[in-house]
């Protein structure tokens, strides 16, 4: 008889081999062949090297002979655990899509609901690598359990409800690298940073089989890539290479605390506070209908290469992302005016309120660089629900407690124009002398405003440019600022050194209020 535990660590050791093969050889071989990693190579590759502590490392289902002694363990297909990144605990979870192609069981709901659970007790960021399904199995699963599914309802919903308390306490990112669909794409949505793989990830509520049936045979890629949910703001980037996701996923929680409870990490900036860029002089011309780049005026302010974009193709006439100022993150928004001019769209007005929202919840100050002529105008505008929309991002945006600077590069004109920064507090504003403001642009306007002296005039064309010429002195940013409805003027040149100021003086006011919203998806 054996004196110690020789044979219990034995079977240990063995069940453990087992797990770490995963669906099999030729299971891994398929993953491979695709061009895709295995989740335990994306683990590796995702967190600091010899990092990662595995949680349930011998779930799964067990065959046993006439004995009872273990055969095969088939793993549970998910593998979950904690792990540095960039010398930070998080918590990793990711799909095994070597096993039931990443469908869950319906057997190990635990493993499903502990790292989110993990996460939000112990205040840990959260990584999922998804590929899969993530849900209650396939239709399999009935004969397997003997009865159907009820969705939703607690320990029944596989970790939906912690998907969305865990939006409001700590951050979330979602890792799409391969096919993802039901519970699966509703995991990579709730987010707060999102990522895929271009041309071999795809993400959809049903795949191509099920929208056969309403009649619509489209490939995985034609109805779920990365160009399809990009545009709809279903995903936010996507990237080329799986090693590119994961260091998109530790840049982004580089801008971010851990949790709710602290603030975001000030990194180190050798890039001078008081630098003054002057191509900032001219960079807006003087004629209004042209336009300029303002990821020019973007990468000219913050530190040196500490822009990273979020969504870049959705909500286009909105520039949105993280950036640091003297090393301090900061929620980044942006009018394009090489989009609709700059104008407030449907989406547009939807990416302000996530961006906001996240701000928000991890206490980033929010910079504004506003260039919007109002909201967009026409039928699209009234199909889309522009009104109601904006209407939300308003109101987003009076809801926020982060600090608030604002500089008015050009246009802020209308309903959306107002919309710049919170009116009901402090906030910190600048106006550009490119400035132009009111309720509304005089281009298109004076020829409806002043017909009857138009008409009246001997010479119709020189009264409007007398019109013209008068209204322009009077809109003068300089009368603005007269009467402090905009605080202060500037030489953009002074842009940079004005803003890493605002970031240092809000610093030790960040959380100060309690947060009045959480994030959503």
């Amino acid at each position: 008889m054996t004196k110690d535990w020789s044979p219990e660590l034995e079977e240990l050791e063995t069940r453990k081999r087992m797990a770490r093969g995963m669906g099999g050889p030729d299971k891994v071989a398929r993953q491979h062949a695709g061009d895709r990693l295995t989740i335990r190579e994306r683990i590796t590759g995702l967190v600091d090297p010899d990092s990662f502590q595995e949680v349930g490392s011998i779930v799964g289902r067990g065959e046993y002979d006439e004995n009872g002694n273990l055969v095969h363990l088939m793993p549970n297909n998910s593998v979950t655990g904690r792990g540095l990144v960039n010398g930070r605990q998080v918590v990793v979870t990711g799909d095994d899509f070597t096993v039931r192609g990443g469908s869950a069981d319906a057997t190990n709901k635990g493993k499903a609901l502990h790292p989110e659970q993990m996460a939000r007790e112990m205040r840990m960021p959260i990584i999922r690598i998804i590929e899969g399904s993530g849900g209650g199995g396939s239709v399999k699963t009935i004969e397997t359990t003997g009865h159907a599914n009820l969705p939703g309802g607690w320990g029944q919903s596989f970790g939906a409800e912690q998907l969305m308390i865990n939006m409001g306490e700590v951050p979330t990112v979602g890792l799409g690298l391969g096919s993802v669909a039901g519970l699966g794409a509703a995991r990579l949505a709730a987010t707060h940073f999102s990522v895929m793989r271009k041309d071999v990830a795809a993400m959809f509520v049903a795949g191509p089989p099920v929208v056969k049936g309403i009649g619509q045979d489209l490939t995985k890629q034609e109805l779920g890539g990365w160009q399809i949910q990009l545009a709809a703001g279903g995903v936010d980037n996507a990237v080329d290479t799986e090693a590119e996701a994961f260091e998109q996923a530790r840049r982004f929680l580089s801008y971010l605390p851990s949790s709710t409870d602290d603030l975001p990490p000030r990194a180190e900036c050798d890039d001078p506070v008081d630098r003054r860029e002057e191509k900032l002089f001219k960079i807006v011309p003087r004629d209004i209908r042209k336009v300029y780049r303002m990821r020019s005026i973007i990468d000219a302010v913050v530190d040196k290469d500490s822009f990273f974009e979020i969504a870049p193709l959705f909500g286009r006439s909105v520039i949105s992302g993280l950036a640091r100022l003297d090393g301090w993150p900061v929620l980044l928004l942006a009018s394009d005016p090489y989009v609709y001019g700059g104008v407030w769209t449907s989406d547009a007005c939807q990416k302000v309120v996530r961006m906001v929202d996240m701000a928000e919840t991890f206490h980033l100050p929010v910079v504004y660089l506003c260039d919007c002529p109002g909201f967009q105008v026409g039928l699209e505008a009234e199909q889309r629900a522009t009104i109601r929309h904006g209407v939300r991002a308003m109101a987003a945006i009076e809801q926020t407690t982060t600090p608030w600077c604002t500089m008015i590069i050009r246009n802020a004109f209308g309903v959306a124009g107002g919309a710049h920064a919170p009116s009901n507090r402090y906030v910190t504003r600048y106006g550009w002398l490119s400035g132009r403001w009111g309720s509304l642009p005089l281009e298109g306007g004076i020829e409806a405003a002043y017909r009857a002296d138009l008409d009246a005039a001997e010479d119709p064309e020189a009264e409007l440019a007398n019109i013209t010429d008068r209204l322009n002195k009077l809109r003068s940013p300089f009368r603005t600022a007269e009467t402090f409805a905009i605080e202060e003027m500037i030489d953009p040149r002074d842009t940079r050194p004005l803003l890493c100021d605002f970031a240092n003086m809000v610093a030790p006011v960040r959380g100060r209020q309690e947060t009045r919203m959480w994030a959503r998806p």
